[in-house]
């Protein structure tokens, strides 16, 4: 059965988060990104199937090696979505601190 990942259903679980920061800076094997988790390797293996399968990441073959990669338009396209928000909420924080200086001075 061929299930279609969703972006932010893989980015919404703590461990794929933590193998796209590892990723973020270099390109990894599945055992070197495997080393940095306490858990057994078929489970990485899974979190990075999932973010291979929603084009965070892609792979690269170098022999028997695969090494995984950030896909920099897809982050590219997650940050642009939440831009819109992350504006709002700097509009409404700085909203509000503007009246907590009115109503600290009076």
């Amino acid at each position: 059965m061929n299930l279609r990942r969703d972006v932010f259903q893989a980015i919404a679980d703590p461990t794929r988060r933590a193998i796209l920061l590892l990723v973020a800076s270099q390109s990894m094997t599945a055992g070197a990104i495997a080393a940095n988790f306490d858990t057994a390797r078929p489970t990485v293996s899974k979190h990075l199937q999932i973010l291979t399968e929603c084009e965070l990441l892609t792979q690269e073959q170098s022999g028997r090696e695969i090494s995984y990669h950030t896909n920099a338009k897809k982050m590219k396209a997650i940050a642009d979505f939440i831009e819109p928000f992350r504006n709002m909420w700097d509009d409404r924080f700085n909203k509000l601190e503007t009246i907590m200086k009115k109503y600290k001075r009076k």
